[in-house]
């Protein structure tokens, strides 16, 4: 019997892709800027008698974010301040939204395997999405007791989502983690990298006894996760840690605590705050804003096919796996460039006047999702930089599916072609060329050569007419071998089952 079920509701902190800050016109460095203090002015660092003034784009953005979520979003907004200190919040508050958010509810559908392995779908609620300024960064000093600062971060604008108290395991938290972040990029909000900082995930985790109140256990604020691994594993060590701690009486307390990955454990930073101690009160140098339902209508327009959306068209159109389908479409850049390459095999069928069933075409579209998948994997696991980048054009890529497809080359030669595709750029069929690929499929070159091989195989020949079957696969050997591996091999089966009747 289990005896403490997990109450979990995440905090999601994104950095947004603008061209400026929030409240100011400093360089977005997006925390990459490797100068400190170098993208600063006035305004993101707090001086006195600066004015902010907020970043239409980042609004936008967030309105974005919420609309793809299903969110209802806000007539008219404002910002308040967040008043708290600390050496890399220069103002001594942040600027964010409080009690009129930019986005309310929503709901995110996401996909995981249970402990049972099978796959199971669940909806976890959304809060709120609001925008806030983002903090400056502390640098401590190893060996001494100094801390620098750097500023470039501060006010890079920050956009917060808050969930439901939805989830209830750690492999929901992190497939929920892992769902927004293909939002977000297929959104264009943010690269969202973790390792980065751009995107930071939190975890508040409370237990409760089965039959008890699900919110009636004591609430910890999980941080400092940079990894989506980390949030599987963070999760779980607070879980046993607390579950301990009950099963010995202890009594939990409210507190934010960080996550030390080498240790592969939690530790205690600071006692949780409510939202009364960071007294919220308007911005005073910000006028509330209004949106017409127009102007959030003309943002909906601008969002384009979602993940979910693009997984589901994949199966229907190109008939696609659903688990291949998924992994495609998770790499938004990869989704594009199967399409484009789908696009040049719909031109080649039409154009050379092919007779394709629906069997045929789906066949042909598999073989280019596994060859991306598989075979151009091997290069891009090595290679700096993204699918976009590489030198293959869809039309080459698609060029060697369909002499794949029609086997002129072998599975072995294919892979050459690809290889060579891959460091050069260069054509298919100019490289099958240059490199003597081609397969051999004269049926009149192919029989003469099986001959040979039979005459100097009498044995194996007299085995498999005996019926030991593996026979015909060593004379499949000979033969491949006797041609250098450009046989046919289908044709050479047919050849050789015909001859050993």
């Amino acid at each position: 019997m289990i005896k403490y079920n997990p109450t979990i509701g995440m905090e999601i902190h994104v950095e947004l892709a603008t061209k400026s800050k929030m409240f100011c016109a400093c360089k977005n460095g997006m925390g990459e800027e490797k100068s400190p203090n170098k993208n600063i002015c006035p305004v993101c660092t707090g001086q006195p008698g600066s004015l902010p003034v907020p970043n239409r784009d980042a609004i936008d953005l967030v309105m974005k974010a919420g609309l793809a979520l299903g969110c209802k979003i806000a007539n008219d907004t404002k910002f308040d301040r967040k008043n708290y200190f600390y050496p890399d919040l220069p103002k001594g508050y942040q600027i964010s939204q409080y009690d009129k958010p930019i986005c309310g509810k929503g709901s995110v559908e996401i996909e995981f395997e249970n402990e049972e392995g099978e796959i199971q779908k669940k909806i976890i609620g959304i809060t709120r999405i609001h925008l806030e300024e983002d903090t400056g960064k502390s640098i401590h000093q190893k060996g001494t007791n100094e801390t620098l600062v750097d500023f470039n971060r501060a006010g890079v604008p920050l956009m917060e989502l808050v969930t439901e108290p939805d989830i209830t395991s750690a492999v929901e938290a992190k497939s929920f983690c892992e769902e927004l972040r293909l939002l977000f990029r297929y959104l264009e909000l943010s690269p969202a990298d973790m390792e980065k900082g751009q995107m930071r995930c939190e975890a508040n985790i409370s237990l409760y006894e089965p039959g008890q109140d699900p919110l009636s256990g004591t609430k910890v604020e999980l941080k400092n996760i940079n990894s989506f691994k980390a949030i599987e594993k963070g999760i779980l060590y607070e879980m046993k840690r607390q579950s301990k701690a009950l099963d010995e009486g202890e009594k939990l307390t409210q507190e934010t605590r960080g996550w030390d990955d080498k240790l592969g454990e939690t530790f205690s930073q600071r006692e949780k705050e409510n939202s009364d101690d960071y007294r919220y009160f308007p911005e005073p140098d910000i006028l509330p804003l209004k949106y017409s339902d127009e102007y959030i209508e003309n943002i909906k327009r601008s969002i384009g096919e979602l993940p979910q959306q693009k997984k589901i068209r994949f199966i229907e159109q190109f008939g696609l796996m659903s688990e291949n389908a998924k992994i495609i479409v998770n790499d938004k850049d990869l989704a594009n460039y199967f399409e484009q390459v789908c696009s040049e095999l719909e031109n080649w069928m039409h154009e050379e006047d092919h007779d394709f069933n629906e069997e045929g075409k789906t066949k042909l579209y598999r073989l280019a999702a596994n060859y991306l998948m598989t075979e151009l994997q091997k290069y891009l696991m090595t290679f700096e930089g993204e699918v976009k980048d590489i030198k293959i054009t869809p039309e080459n890529f698609a060029e060697l599916i369909k002499i794949v497809y029609e086997g002129e080359i072998n599975s072995s030669a294919a892979q050459t072609v690809l290889e060579e595709m891959f460091n050069t750029g260069g054509d298919p069929s100019h490289i099958i060329e240059e490199k003597n690929l081609g397969q051999t499929s004269d049926e009149g070159e192919l029989d003469g050569i099986v001959d040979k091989i039979l005459s100097d195989n009498l044995d194996s020949v007299e085995a498999y007419k005996a019926g030991k079957d593996n026979a015909i696969k060593f004379l499949m050997g000979q033969t491949m071998k006797e041609t250098q591996g450009k046989a046919n091999p289908q044709m050479v089966m047919e050849i050789l089952k015909e001859k050993l009747k």
